[in-house]
């Protein structure tokens, strides 16, 4: 669901500064040795090794979009890359290649870049939850008084939606920690175990490989042909690129417990085909078990009907302590793939007009309510 547990994203976090922290004085004598054009030039030279698995010469470089600079430039760039052992000239007319230590400056930058991106992940999860729990909790407590009638919401979860980016960093030599963000900064991990260890040059191309790939592919497009394709242009990596989109699949497919809040159960009691004793205690026991409701919705109530709007009457329900009810939900859609369900639950003899004119003033408003971006 969106309610992503901040503290899994701080253990990441954690755990990743503490394996890619470089000390202090070395981070301090790279900045003194590189200035941004020599970084840029081997960011370029890195890439460009990881794609073709050829030398790269000056003039493959000044094609590159955002290097505004000459082909001696370059050269002269190259030249003292290669004097400070970041790159290595494999023969004498041949282009550079990059060398441990350039990978090694690589991968740090990187893994810091991702790490942040992960830092103000975890910020607008801590604020965008504050703000749907607080809306949504509003509106099935609203709702619940006008209607007179007991009510669900939940919280929104991704259905549809798009890979921002994956981060796979060591954590020990037969082990990876992977992260998949995904639109809506839904951010899933997984532990993958090795029967193989895996050196960093093939971990920062697995790295670019699966972005270049993966980055804004709706998450419905990972097939096997997909896997197909990066495992050939994985060449000698090819089996820790199976590995890894075989873990991509499964953290994606993961589903976790939907969290709905509910409100108004009390007044069933207003109703007397409900106020049964033990019609009621059934009732009450069934509206307390959030993670039925959850499993409920996921199954059966997620769909939508004409206007978004969808009522369930009696045993259509298949929960036999509501077979007296009738359910009218509606599905709100939030930006990024994200979608939730509202459900107005009363008598089968319930004011249908009514409740359906409210259900879709109120699906309107949280379409509205959380696509506005500040």
């Amino acid at each position: 669901g969106y309610g992503i547990s901040v503290t899994i994203i701080t253990v990441v976090s954690t755990h990743l500064s503490r394996v890619l922290t470089i000390k202090e004085e070395e981070v301090q004598m790279l900045h003194e040795e590189l200035n941004q054009r020599k970084r840029e030039i081997l960011k370029a030279i890195i890439q460009n090794y990881m794609e073709t698995g050829e030398p790269v010469g000056s003039r493959t470089i000044s094609k590159c979009q955002g290097l505004k600079v000459s082909s001696a430039t370059i050269r002269n760039e190259m030249s003292d890359l290669t004097d400070l052992g970041y790159i290595l000239q494999p023969h004498t007319s041949s282009g550079r290649i990059p060398s441990d230590k350039g990978y090694r400056l690589y991968v740090d930058e990187l893994m810091k870049e991702k790490e942040e991106e992960l830092k103000e992940i975890r910020s607008l999860i801590i604020e965008t939850n504050d703000k749907v729990d607080n809306v949504i909790k509003g509106i099935a407590k609203t709702i619940a008084s006008s209607t007179n009638y007991a009510t669900m919401i939940s919280v929104p979860e991704i259905r549809t939606g798009r890979i921002k980016f994956i981060q796979i960093s060591r954590l020990s030599p037969l082990q990876l920690l992977m992260v998949v963000v995904l639109e809506g900064n839904i951010v899933k991990n997984k532990i993958i175990n090795l029967a193989d260890e895996i050196d960093d040059a093939s971990l920062v191309k697995l790295n670019f490989i699966l972005n270049t790939n993966l980055n804004g592919l709706p998450v419905s497009d990972i097939n096997i042909g997909l896997i197909v394709k990066l495992k050939e242009q994985a060449s000698d990596i090819s089996e820790f690129v199976a590995i890894v989109m075989n873990a991509v699949e499964t953290i994606i497919q993961m589903t976790d417990d939907l969290e709905v809040y509910t409100y108004g159960t009390n007044n069933i009691f207003r109703y007397p085909e409900l106020c049964d004793n033990e019609k009621a205690r059934d009732l009450i026991s069934t509206f307390e078990d959030t993670k039925m409701l959850g499993k409920l919705i996921q199954n059966k109530l997620c769909s939508t009907g004409e206007n978004g709007v969808k009522i369930y009457i009696g045993e259509e329900l298949a929960i036999n302590t509501m077979k007296d009810c009738s359910i009218v939900t509606a599905s709100y859609e939030l930006e990024d793939g994200l979608r939730g369900t509202i459900g107005i639950i009363g008598p089968k003899r319930m004011d249908y007009e009514n409740v359906v004119d409210k259900l879709k003033v109120l699906k309107k408003q949280l379409d509205n309510v959380f696509n506005i971006r500040e």
